[in-house]
C-alpha cells in the first residue's frame, strides 16, 4: 500500500446492521452466548459487537450474518436504491401495488410511500 493512502476504518458496525444482528438472534432465541458458540467466539466478543465496542473482521462478520440465516452483498452503489426497493417490498409484502392498483416502481423512495399512506 502506498504510504500516503491510509485506510478508512469504520469507528463502528453501522447501527441498522448491529441492530439487524440483534433482532435476528432474539428472533431466534438464542442468548449472546448460544450465538457465539454457534461461530466460535466468547459471549463478551458478541456483546461488543451487538454494542458498538468492537468492530468484527469481515470473515467473522459473515460467520455471524450466515449463522443467523443472512448474507452479506457488495451491489454497486448505482444500484442501492434498486436493491433497498426489493428488500422493503420482501419486508410488506402488503405493499406490493401503488395507490392506482398498478405496481410500485422499484426506485421508489421512502418520502414517496409516506406522502402516499397520508393521502390514503
Amino acid at each position: 500500500m502506498l504510504s500516503h493512502i491510509k485506510p478508512k476504518r469504520l469507528n463502528g458496525l453501522p447501527d441498522a446492521l448491529r441492530l439487524e444482528l440483534i433482532e435476528e438472534r432474539r428472533k431466534r432465541g438464542w442468548s449472546q452466548a448460544e450465538l457465539g458458540q454457534r461461530v466460535g467466539l466468547p459471549q463478551m466478543h458478541i456483546s461488543g459487537i451487538e454494542t458498538g465496542k468492537i468492530v468484527p473482521r469481515y470473515d467473522t462478520l459473515l460467520d455471524l450474518v450466515r449463522v443467523l440465516g443472512r448474507d452479506l452483498l457488495m451491489v454497486p452503489r448505482d444500484l442501492v436504491p434498486a436493491v433497498q426497493a426489493l428488500i422493503r417490498d420482501h419486508r410488506r409484502p402488503d405493499r406490493d401495488t401503488g395507490a392506482d392498483g398498478g405496481e410500485r416502481p422499484l426506485y421508489a423512495a421512502d418520502d414517496d410511500e409516506e406522502a402516499e399512506d397520508e393521502r390514503r
